[in-house]
């Protein structure tokens, strides 16, 4: 999967959303309490294991995404750098902010893959749903 560089490379930490509802557009809110905010190392961990998600062929599911994650920089009263929501029924992943070109918008990744699959036990493992 492919995420902005720029972006990637000045973000400072990642809020894990939990979406309870949208986002119903492209670019849209997502709403959701945030689960977990990953910081430094943590944070630029989990972007660069987004970054290695495969590609996938589509599924039909009418993309309504469980999981998505905020991407700030070292600004904290900043708005986000991009956010991105994740659709593990219809493989599809949708990217939006100031930082995401036209062609990173939406974008198709293998759920079943180890990379994919590891994310969703972390996502998972943050809001509290496995665990101790």
């Amino acid at each position: 999967m492919k995420l902005p560089a720029t972006a990637v490379r000045a973000t400072t930490r990642l809020d894990v959303v939990r979406i309870t509802a949208g986002p119903e557009w492209w670019g849209g809110p997502m709403t959701g309490p945030v689960a977990a905010r990953w910081e430094g190392a943590e944070a630029a961990g989990a972007l660069a294991l987004i970054g290695k998600f495969p590609t996938a062929q589509p599924n039909l599911c009418g993309f309504a995404p469980g999981w998505g994650v905020r991407a700030h920089g070292a600004d904290p009263a900043a708005p986000p750098l991009f956010e991105a929501a994740f659709c593990y029924g219809c493989d599809e992943a949708w990217l939006w902010g100031p930082t995401v070109a036209e062609h990173l918008g939406r974008q198709l990744f293998d759920s079943d893959s180890p990379n994919a699959q590891y994310l969703l036990l972390r996502f998972r493992e943050a809001a509290g749903m496995i665990g101790p």
